[in-house]
C-alpha cells in the first residue's frame, strides 16, 4: 500500500493555490494543517479546499508540535524560507518550499547542511523544469543531434504590469524571475556556472522603482557560454514567460520559441563558405514522470518522501542555480565580473 503522507501548509497567500490544485489531485497526501500569519487567511485556504478537520495556526512551530507531518510545503516569502525549513527539519520533516530557495547564499548553504544532518528532503518547486516542452528541447539536445552544445541564448520579454511589491523591489527580474530562466539553462544543458558579467538598468518610461532589465553573460562548464537578455518592462512582442531560445552546437543549432515551435538544422556535409544544413525534427516528448509543472514537482517530492529516492529539484542542485542569480546581482551592482560558487 502507498503510504499516506501528512502534510502542513506554511504561508497561504495567492501562490498557495497553485499548490493546492496539484495537491488535492494526489490521494496520498493528507493535509493536517495550515499556518499563516494572519489566521484568517489560514482558515480561508483550507476551507476553500476542503480540509475542513485541519489545524489552523499562525505559529509554525506549535502546529507542526500538534499536527506532527510528514513534509511542510513553505509558500512564505524569500525571508521567511530559512526559518520555516530550519524548523520543519528539526521537527523531522521533508520540506518542499517555493522558490528561490534563500534570501541569501548563506541561509542557503545553511538550508543545505541542515537538510543533510537531518537526513530529510529540501527541495524547490522550480515548475518550470517540468514544462513538457522544456523536456522535449533537453531529449533532443541530450540525443547528440547538435554535438558538443557551445552557446546558449535565452530572451525574456514581459510588460508585466503587477502592481504591490515586485513595483518596489531591487533587482526585481534577476530575483523574482531569472531563477526560472536560470535554472532552464542548466536543465537543458547540464552544465553549471563558473563566473558572470551582469548589467542591469531601469529603461525610461519603466513602472518599476529599480532595475527591470538586464543582460548577464554567464561562463559555462565545459567551455559553454550562455547570455541572458531580459526586461520586465517591454511593451509589445512579448516572449513567453519560458523565453525564447537558441541553442548552438558543433554540428547544428536549434531554436525553440518558449512555446509549441521548434526548428532545428544541423550540418549534412561542411565545405564552402556555407556547409549544406539539414532541417531536422525535434522529437515529440512522451516521459509523463517529469512534465506538469507544479503537479509535476510536488508529484516527485512526495514519491521521494515515500520512497527514500532523491527528487531532482533537491536543494543542493537548486542551490547551484541560486549562485547564478546572486553572482548576476553582485556583478550588477559592482559592475565587474564575478565568479560564481555553490
Amino acid at each position: 500500500m502507498t503510504q499516506t503522507i501528512k502534510a502542513v501548509l506554511v504561508g497561504c497567500g495567492g501562490i498557495s493555490r497553485a499548490w493546492l490544485n496539484a495537491i488535492k489531485e494526489l490521494p496520498d497526501v493528507a493535509m493536517v494543517g495550515f499556518v499563516d500569519l494572519r489566521e484568517e487567511a489560514a482558515r480561508a485556504r483550507a476551507e476553500e479546499y476542503g480540509w475542513n478537520d485541519a489545524l489552523i495556526g499562525t505559529d509554525v512551530t506549535a502546529a507542526l508540535e500538534q499536527a506532527r507531518p510528514d513534509v511542510v510545503f513553505d509558500c512564505t516569502v524569500p525571508e521567511a524560507h530559512h526559518d520555516v525549513t530550519l524548523t520543519a527539519l528539526r521537527h523531522g520533516c521533508h520540506v518542499l518550499g517555493e522558490k528561490p530557495l534563500a534570501d541569501t547564499m548563506e541561509h542557503a548553504q545553511a538550508m543545505a547542511a541542515a537538510a543533510e544532518k537531518a537526513g530529510k528532503i529540501y527541495a524547490v518547486i522550480q515548475n518550470r523544469r517540468y514544462d513538457a516542452n522544456i523536456r522535449r528541447l533537453k531529449s533532443f539536445l541530450d540525443s547528440g543531434a547538435l554535438g558538443r552544445i557551445t552557446t546558449i541564448d535565452s530572451d525574456f520579454y514581459i510588460g508585466a504590469h503587477f502592481g504591490g511589491f515586485r513595483d518596489r523591489m531591487k533587482h526585481v527580474l534577476l530575483v523574482d524571475m531569472a531563477i526560472h530562466t536560470f535554472d532552464m539553462a542548466r536543465l537543458i544543458t547540464g552544465a553549471d556556472a563558473h563566473a558572470v558579467y551582469c548589467h542591469e538598468w531601469n529603461p525610461a518610461g519603466s513602472w518599476y522603482d529599480h532595475g527591470a532589465s538586464a543582460i548577464a553573460t554567464f561562463e559555462m562548464s565545459d567551455g559553454l557560454v550562455y547570455s541572458y537578455r531580459g526586461s520586465w518592462c517591454a511593451e509589445g512582442l512579448n516572449t513567453t514567460w519560458e523565453c525564447a531560445w537558441r541553442i548552438i552546437g558543433e554540428q547544428g543549432t536549434v531554436i525553440w520559441d518558449g512555446a509549441t515551435d521548434f526548428k532545428a538544422q544541423i550540418v549534412a556535409k561542411r565545405g564552402g563558405f556555407f556547409s549544406e544544413w539539414e532541417t531536422v525534427a525535434v522529437p515529440a516528448y512522451d516521459n509523463p514522470d517529469k512534465v506538469g509543472g507544479h503537479d509535476g514537482v510536488i508529484r516527485e517530492f512526495i514519491r521521494c518522501a515515500q520512497t527514500g529516492a532523491i527528487p531532482e529539484t533537491v536543494c543542493t542542485d537548486n542551490i547551484k542555480s541560486l549562485a547564478m542569480v546572486f553572482g548576476a546581482v553582485e556583478s550588477a551592482e559592482s559592475k565587474v565580473r564575478v565568479s560564481i560558487k555553490s
